[in-house]
């Protein structure tokens, strides 16, 4: 008589030469392993250990049709042996075995490799056994004999399908790990670059979370992004964009403009240049002046970029209109809609003075720096041209003293320590080194009060607060 593993092997035989032929198994398992192998990997390997060598045959036939790679022991020496050779994904072991039981071999196994799906295959006298293997060995599922061929191939598969899912979990949890690592790498680098521009950055974005406490959820850390990122390509022009919006907020109050609507005019003004941040620096550095014409069609597309780049963002969107408008000119000849006259929204047509009035003192127009009384002259003589003539009325009015206009009314210096809800600033609320905290006009609350402790106890220095009475 031929021994089970002559026929096994012959059978093998048989299937490579007949590749049309079916594989020599029941019909029933075939229409398991058809069930069972819908998503299973089909490059997983499998150890079958037993000393009977007609289980192994069996449960062999019964997973050829998956497609696995089925290895097979006839002890659990003998599939430790193989383990040193083979890349093995899942192992079905019997429990009663000579030697070395089905539980001892799956221990040593979960030791060697805890990452191998380990299945037992025990018969109900082994309750015992099992509950050792379950405890040692950390077995996936146990399969009581006789098994029911379309329940192993469905265990065969969920176990297969679970070390998958924990192997792309660990890749996963790697891959963010080593990407966090490059981060912190990358902002440690960045750090000792943009420490200045980062601090006051952060300042300004701090006065924006508490004078806009009703914007906080929505869009405030866009903001931040989006300003950190302007403020990292300004070089030489760093501080423009606060210094455009503390001018436009001046001037959009002088001109009477609603609450929102001065809000919408200041946040277009710290983000009026975000859609400049795609040019690159040898273009953002230069004089508007000295830019060649292709430089210059590039420059002009960065309004509609501006607020193409904000048009998701709901609280935001009447500043992204302003930010599209804020180069339109009073006499039609502006870009990119060429809107004349009272057509272009008033916040755009304050902006685009404000803007302008900076780009000139700090020499980003023409090849050199204007002094004040320059700038504002050059801002006169384009008065009905590029700019609307009321908003350049509101300029030379603000500018007569010198500087910006200080709120009417009176107002007392106090300690941080005497401050209370309901207090009005009179003036800008200025670290010791010249850095924004808080714009003038800003209602004091509990939570305004408390970070402004915070700040001065961990800055060691005092503030000076001025604040309106009335």
């Amino acid at each position: 008589m031929t021994s089970p593993a002559i026929q096994d092997q012959l059978l093998d035989q048989l299937l490579a030469q007949t590749q049309s032929a079916p594989a020599p198994v029941a019909p029933e398992q075939v229409e398991a392993a058809k069930d069972a192998d819908a998503s299973a990997p089909a490059n997983a390997t499998i150890l079958l250990v037993d000393d009977e060598a007609n289980i192994l045959t069996s449960l062999k036939r019964l997973l050829r049709p998956t497609g696995y790679k089925v290895l097979t022991a006839d002890s659990g020496p003998a599939g430790l042996e193989i383990l040193t050779k083979e890349k093995v994904d899942l192992i079905i072991s019997d429990m009663r075995m000579p030697n070395m039981s089905g539980a001892e071999f799956l221990q040593h196994v979960r030791t060697r490799d805890p990452n191998i799906v380990r299945i037992l295959l025990t018969g109900f006298s082994d309750l015992v056994s099992t509950v050792e293997a379950i405890n040692k060995g950390e077995i996936f599922r146990y399969i009581s004999k006789p098994w029911d061929d379309r329940e192993i191939l469905m265990i065969v598969k969920q176990g297969l399908d679970t070390k998958r899912l924990v192997e792309e979990k660990r890749c996963l949890e790697q891959k963010v790990q080593e990407q966090n690592a490059q981060l912190r790498e990358w902002n440690t680098k960045l750090e000792n670059k943009v420490h200045a521009r980062t601090k006051e950055l952060h300042q300004t974005m701090q006065f924006l979370e508490q004078a806009h406490g009703e914007l906080k959820k929505g869009f405030i850390t866009s903001i931040k992004v989006f300003s950190n990122l302007i403020d990292m390509r300004e070089g030489a022009m760093a501080g423009h964009s606060r210094r455009v919006a503390d001018l436009a907020r001046s001037l959009a109050t002088r001109m009477k403009m609603a609450e929102n609507e001065i809000q919408d005019v200041f946040l277009a003004a710290l983000l009026h240049d975000i859609g400049k941040l795609g040019l690159p620096d040898s273009v953002i550095r230069k004089p508007y002046a000295s830019l060649t014409q292709e430089e210059r069609e590039e420059v002009h597309k960065h309004p509609v970029k501006g607020q193409t780049v904000l048009m998701a963002l709901e609280q935001l969107t009447q500043a992204a209109l302003l930010i599209r408008h804020h180069h339109e000119r009073f006499d039609g000849q502006g870009y990119p809609d060429a809107l004349p006259g009272l057509s272009i929204p008033l916040g755009a047509r304050i902006l685009a003075v404000a803007n302008d009035y900076d780009a000139l003192i700090s020499g980003a127009m023409q090849m050199r720096k204007l002094s004040r009384e320059e700038a504002l002259q050059d801002i006169r003589q384009n008065s009905g041209k590029r700019y609307d003539p009321t908003v350049v009325l509101a300029l030379t009015q603000l500018m007569g003293g010198g500087t910006p206009e200080r709120p009417s009314g009176k107002e007392m210096e106090t300690t941080t320590d005497k401050l209370a809800p309901g207090m009005v600033l009179s003036r800008d609320l200025l670290t010791r080194d010249g850095i924004l905290l808080l714009a003038r006009d800003y209602l004091l609350d509990e939570r305004i009060i408390g970070q402004i402790l915070h700040y001065e106890k961990i800055d060691g220095r005092s503030l000076h607060v001025f604040i309106s009475v009335r």
